[in-house]
């Protein structure tokens, strides 16, 4: 498996990922902690109209510079990262993970933690302080983004708008520690 950009004209490869999944349980945001819910969804695949409303967004943050890292089975596009250019959050010094979809056939095999990995180092490039993640929130979405270090933070107005139920983190690269040379 390859991990590269993808071309302006391989955004509706996209849409190609099986995002099929059946989710058992949710977390809901009360009080200032998650609070896990059970609540059954069977998620078919895209929403009906979907690729079509989100396409020209895509479209957008790649004209913007955005990152798009495509993890690649030979041709099947088997995963993806989205991370805009555009600063968000409280401070104005993250940059939106705007998409990170692993395809129904590739998860549980690290490939999420690779893309997540490639979304870190595209925050790195754009000299952010890190990403924002407005998460669905699914049980294994929530945890995958605790696992990689990510904190609740405060929602960004726009997105929390745009995205009610989603639940708003933050991931800053740790400390590193200051060599001091002699």
């Amino acid at each position: 498996m390859i991990t590269r950009q993808l071309a302006r004209s391989e955004l509706p490869l996209i849409w190609t990922i099986d995002r099929r999944e059946v989710i058992e349980n949710v977390y809901r945001l009360q009080d200032g902690e998650l609070v896990l819910e059970p609540d059954h969804f069977d998620v078919p695949g895209w929403a009906p109209g979907r690729p079509e409303a989100e396409t020209p967004e895509f479209e957008a943050c790649f004209d913007r510079g955005g990152c798009f890292a495509g993890a690649f089975d030979e041709a099947t596009l088997a995963g993806i990262a989205v991370v805009d250019r555009k600063r968000v959050g409280a401070a104005k010094d993250l940059v939106q993970l705007t998409f990170l979809h692993v395809g129904r056939d590739f998860r549980g095999q690290g490939l999420g933690v690779r893309l997540f990995a490639e979304a870190a180092r595209a925050a790195n490039r754009f000299g952010a302080g890190g990403l924002y993640i407005s998460a669905t929130p699914s049980e294994n979405t929530i945890h995958f983004y605790q696992r990689r270090g990510c904190t609740l933070t405060e929602p960004d107005a726009e997105l929390l708008r745009l995205e009610p139920e989603d639940i708003h983190f933050e991931w800053r690269p740790p400390e590193r520690p200051v060599v001091h040379r002699a």
